[in-house]
């Protein structure tokens, strides 16, 4: 078998050792061990730069890949491994041998790199992670609230269209220090919720034990400060982005901000999961929808097929894409509503919602790599794509009625001024 890189490196990872197997030019192998500390992994790079190692591959293992990457980059081509692509057979596996397998696979060029983003991105990516952690604790601490009143009979979340809105934080938060007076805790509330207030005086209307009113108060203290937590990473964010160090990324963003659906939220996490740079990383369009677990699957055996269920891929991708879909599927005049509601009848709404997903992906990669912003094809693209097929599709609906249909074609100037009405 061909030999791609003459001296080369894998190197097999763990929480507190890693076992580094170099392999030269005329096969001779030398295996050493090293400590995840900082002063070992610069040892690792100063002894594989010496012995003239151009090529390193590393299993992903968990986060533990993430310091020796960070410092072999700058001197080494550092290649990281998805660990299903190399598993070792039952009864075979050491760290010495996974050093070794990897070593061999990266001389004869037989490894598949993952996609690991460029400094900046990898930055973005850190922020845009810890946000969506953030996001997620609210939302078990809503839910957390929620269960808490109701175990108090507080019907405030059937009344209220938003319970921890202004009106209903400002109830909550008085509950908590002990207000009972249902007539008392109405009087707060502001703006159309006033006109409820009926209403919520029976909702409010419950018993909070002691217990019950202190969990209340600690969790509206939390949901308090993770919600300061995110608005100081929102900026932390903005800074990254408007920094002059990355002049692409502030470009990107708002070129993605101009597809329906993607706010500047959900574009920085398209940034920060893929990247700006397409052709670069992925090849086709096709390439990153499956990376991204956004196309169907392809499980096939004796001619049939099996499944086509879509893989996991990035699961903060493909979240932000599927949110960003049903937000495009609800705005009107928009291609991807249209494509939204002509397979929902078909596929049902979840499968449509998914479509949608794949096509937004789409239109990311050729937005970003041609660096222009989105044009809208309108929501009658469908149906000026299938004129004909439309106009016998209506023709047959009303021969079905009872009617009969004498179809004449209208001149330009009669389509431009719309048909008049009947008299």
């Amino acid at each position: 078998m061909k030999v791609v890189y003459q001296i080369c490196c894998g190197i097999d990872v763990h929480a507190k050792s890693l076992v580094a197997c170099l392999i030269f030019s005329d096969g001779r192998k030398e295996i050493r061990n090293f400590s995840t500390m900082t002063d070992d992994l610069l040892r690792l790079r100063d002894w594989l730069v010496a012995a003239g190692c151009t090529h390193v591959a590393i299993e992903s293992t968990g986060v533990y890949w993430k310091p020796v990457f960070n410092i072999l980059e700058d001197r080494l081509k550092v290649i990281l491994v998805n660990p299903e692509h190399v598993r070792a057979l039952r009864g075979r596996k050491t760290d010495v041998k996974d050093a070794e397998r990897l070593a061999d696979l990266l001389r004869h060029d037989l490894l598949q790199p993952s996609f690991i983003p460029p400094p900046e991105i990898r930055e973005l990516r850190e922020l845009t992670r810890f946000r969506d952690s953030l996001v997620n604790e609210q939302t078990a601490i809503a839910n957390r609230i929620q269960k808490v009143i109701e175990s108090g009979n507080i019907k405030l979340g059937q009344v209220a269209s938003d319970a921890l809105g202004a009106s209903g934080r400002a109830m909550l938060r008085a509950m908590a220090k002990g207000e009972t007076d249902p007539f008392k805790l109405a009087d707060m509330a502001r703006g159309k919720l006033k006109e409820k207030r009926s209403e919520l005086v029976r909702a409010l209307t419950g018993r909070l034990t002691s217990a019950q009113r202190f969990v209340l108060g600690e969790l509206l203290t939390q949901l308090e400060q993770l919600e300061a937590t995110q608005e100081r990473v929102n900026k932390e964010i903005d800074q990254h982005i408007a920094s002059p160090d990355h002049p692409k990324l502030a470009r990107s963003r708002d070129i993605l901000d101009s597809i329906p659906g993607i706010g500047p939220r959900v574009a920085e996490i398209v940034i920060a999961e893929i990247g700006i740079e397409m052709s670069e990383v992925f090849p086709t369009d096709a390439h990153l929808a499956s990376w991204a677990g956004l196309c169907p699957g392809n499980k096939a055996s004796g001619g049939k097929r099996l499944s086509g269920k879509t893989r996991k891929g990035n699961t903060y991708l493909r979240s932000a894409l599927t949110q960003a879909a049903w937000a495009a599927a609800r705005k009107k005049d928009c291609y991807l509503s249209a494509q939204y509601y002509r397979l929902a009848g078909r596929l049902g709404r979840k499968k449509a919602l998914v479509a949608v997903a794949h096509s937004l992906l789409i239109i990311i990669y050729h937005v970003l790599d041609s660096g222009r912003s989105y044009t809208e094809l309108g929501g009658d693209y469908f149906d000026r794509r299938h004129t004909e097929r439309e106009r016998a599709y209506f023709i047959r609906r009303l021969q079905m009625l009872g009617l009969k249909v004498n179809v004449e074609e209208l001149s330009e100037e009669a389509v431009e001024e719309g048909i008049p009405k009947a008299a």
